[in-house]
């Protein structure tokens, strides 16, 4: 390598060095195993993404049952209780990554991991 190449080199890791993150837009192309194509440029797969808990898919299981403790008439001393058992139920609460949706991305220093921040809500 030439010294002008060395010192271009130079200059670009110090560019580099600069701004160790860029700013990135993408797409869900595929969601098992998840797949964002970047800007219409280059495909990222799944070994390439790091994923923040904000954009999991994430479901809670409820438990619907009631107990109610009651007392037939002022006589009895006594407490009886009734139940209703609606079983449990899962609620999705956030539904994660979907195909089309747009993402925001960071591109880690060296380039060979993505952040995938959040979806985009609008454009």
């Amino acid at each position: 390598m030439s010294l002008l190449e060395t010192i271009k080199m130079a200059g670009l890791d110090a560019i580099d060095a600069a701004n160790p993150v860029a700013i990135f837009f993408g797409t869900v192309i595929r969601v098992e195993p998840l797949e964002i194509n970047v800007e219409e440029r280059f495909t990222l797969t799944e070994p390439f993404l790091i994923l923040t808990e904000g954009i999991q898919r994430r479901i809670e299981r409820f438990d619907l049952t009631h107990r109610h403790d009651y007392q037939e008439s002022e006589e009895e001393n006594q407490l009886k209780q009734t139940e209703s058992a609606l079983g449990e139920l899962n609620i999705t609460i956030k539904h994660g990554l979907m195909l089309n949706d747009r993402v925001i991305l960071l591109r880690i220093q060296g380039g060979q991991q993505f952040v995938v921040l959040d979806k985009v809500v609008s454009k």
